[in-house]
């Protein structure tokens, strides 16, 4: 469905605007497609996205820099996704062997198990197939790339 029916207006300063408009609008419609995943396992996007960087370091520890490092969301604060994420049992945290400054977190059987389970139950090239094809997609992931220099 085109922008200006989505958010019934055809108002843009210019080209440049409806793409900032249409990118933060489409930004929005994907992370409450993803929502409704990420809640039936009593996540957020940002606690799952942890857990993604912990399966790919696994069986090697993270610090909270490389945490924050690799998210996807700058903005987030790893300390505290890795907080809840230990209360929910799904990380653990101890103290680096070599510098007693330093805090490692692992990823868990019961965190592994839970991405595991969500990764039978959806792809995220679920979201796009039905609508644009996989040449596309790989155009539009070039196109963004060169928007953002």
């Amino acid at each position: 469905m085109k922008i200006e029916d989505e958010i019934q207006s055809s108002k843009f300063e210019d080209n440049y605007h409806k793409a900032v408009i249409n990118i933060s609008y489409t930004y929005s419609w994907m992370n409450n497609l993803l929502r409704i995943s990420f809640e039936k396992y009593n996540l957020t996007s940002q606690q799952f996205n942890v857990l993604r960087i912990l399966r790919g370091q696994y069986p090697k520890p993270a610090t909270i820099n490389l945490i924050k490092e690799r998210m996807l969301d700058k903005m987030s604060d790893a300390s505290r996704i890795v907080d809840r994420l230990v209360q929910k049992e799904l990380v653990s945290r101890c103290t680096n062997n070599t510098d007693r400054r330093a805090v490692d977190i692992h990823i868990n059987e019961k965190g592994l198990e839970i991405l595991s389970k969500m990764d039978s139950e959806f792809k995220t090239s679920d979201l796009l197939k039905h609508n644009i094809s996989e040449e596309e997609a790989d155009t539009l992931s070039n196109l963004l790339d060169k928007l953002r220099g």
